[in-house]
This record gives structure tokens, sequence and C-alpha cells, in this order.
């Protein structure tokens, strides 16, 4: 009798152990699939280049963008002095970085070279090699020219 009883025993154990292992497992998905709804929901604040020489405006509400001279990139801008892929603006930690993608004339952020990704704020003054532009950050309603990517 004391083999039978050890043998349900056991039987209830490893029952518990794998019911224990399934909620667990179910609870990482549930939590998993929140974090991707949390996320895939979540917009990045839009970002405006104001050219200060009457070039049109370039608006963006994605997490990347690309400043260059090549008509692929989000922001083409029309200067000699401008890399074909100039620039990337991305939208991490909460916050817009720029980078400088290897161009040749530099990118600088308020008179400054931009040597390693840094945060950008709303004003700030970019130059693309001689293209000078500000940087306005979040919805400050339309402008004219706007362009919407």
């Amino acid at each position: 009798m004391s083999a039978t009883v050890l043998l349900i025993f056991r039987i209830l154990m490893v029952a518990v152990l794998y019911a224990f292992l399934g909620l667990a497992l179910f609870t990482i998905w549930r939590d998993l699939r929140r974090q991707v709804e949390a996320v895939s929901s979540f917009r990045s604040p839009a970002i405006t280049l104001l050219s200060t020489k009457g070039e049109p405006v370039c608006r963006f509400a994605k997490p990347e963008v690309i400043v260059g001279r090549d008509p692929a990139c989000d922001c083409p801008l029309d200067d000699k002095t401008v890399s074909t892929r100039h620039a990337r603006f991305s939208f991490h930690h909460n916050q817009w970085w720029l980078e400088d993608m290897g161009s040749t004339n530099g990118t600088l952020l308020n008179r400054e070279p931009v040597s390693s990704p840094l945060v950008v704020t709303s004003g700030d003054q970019l130059c693309c090699g001689q293209v000078e532009m500000t940087i306005i950050i979040g919805d400050s309603g339309a402008v004219e020219g706007e362009r919407n990517d």
C-alpha cells in the first residue's frame, strides 16, 4: 500500500511542477505581449528641420531620419557640401539623437563638430556642410512647405 501512495504522490508532484512551469511561461508570454503592444503604440515626437536659406521644411514623426544629398534620404538637401548620407537623427531612450554618418565636410551642432552621437533639443542649430538649419522638436503645428513622412 505504501508503494501505491508513494506513486500517487510522485504523480501529483510532477503535475504540480508542470502546472507551475505552465503558469510561469504563460505569465512571461503575457508580459512580453503587453510590452510589444506598448512599444508599438508609442510614437516619437515630430522633428522639424527649418532651413535658414529658405529651402523647404522637412518634418518627420518616425524614429529615424537620414539627412543627405541622396534623393532617397528622408530629408534630401541639394547642396554640393552635403554628403550623400550626411547625418542621422534617431529617437531612443526618450530623446532625439544626432549622429554624423562619416560626412566629408562634417556635421556641426550649435557650431560644435559632431564626433559621436549627441542629444538634440528644440532650437539647436544644425550645419550639414554649408546648409544651416534649426531643429524643432514636438508638434508645433503645420508649417507651410512641410514634408510629412
